[in-house]
């Protein structure tokens, strides 16, 4: 699976000019299924997410996990991650997983997340979606598992 996070002091996905998922301080993920990914990259994509210290201590230095903070997670499934522009100007999307298939994991890692952790939002899969984020850092770091 393959992953942007971005640490955020606040974050929101809008559908149909309704907010359906907003958070404060934590990590906004926007997440991809790719072509062969299971629920064990899953697993181990939530399991770093949750751990990665990116959050500042008490002398600023970055130790700290959006668990460490009790911050929120806000999760966005994004199939572009997949794009490959290796050849021309138009991306191909042949890497992602299909659309069931990316729905199924995008499913599963969330309801992984609300187990894992108390404050879990979500966009809405294959909808158009307008994320509004305020990037505290800023910090953007992309994550894929294997």
């Amino acid at each position: 699976m393959n992953s942007v996070i971005q640490r955020v002091s606040q974050a929101r996905v809008v559908v149909d000019g309704e907010v359906i998922g907003e958070i404060g301080a934590g990590l906004l993920v926007l997440l991809c299924a790719e072509r062969g990914d299971s629920e064990g990259q899953a697993d181990k994509l939530l399991a770093k997410l949750l751990k990665l210290r990116i959050f500042a201590d008490e002398a600023g230095k970055m130790n700290r996990s959006v668990q460490d903070i009790n911050g929120g997670l806000l999760l966005v499934s994004q199939f572009t991650l997949a794009a490959d522009v290796s050849a021309g100007n138009r991306p191909s999307f042949t890497n992602a997983a299909a659309p069931d298939e990316g729905r199924r994991l995008y499913d599963y890692f969330v309801a992984q997340a609300r187990q894992a952790h108390p404050v879990v939002q979500t966009g809405q899969f294959a909808a158009d979606m307008q994320v509004h984020l305020v990037n505290d850092g800023p910090v953007t770091i992309p994550l894929r598992v294997a």
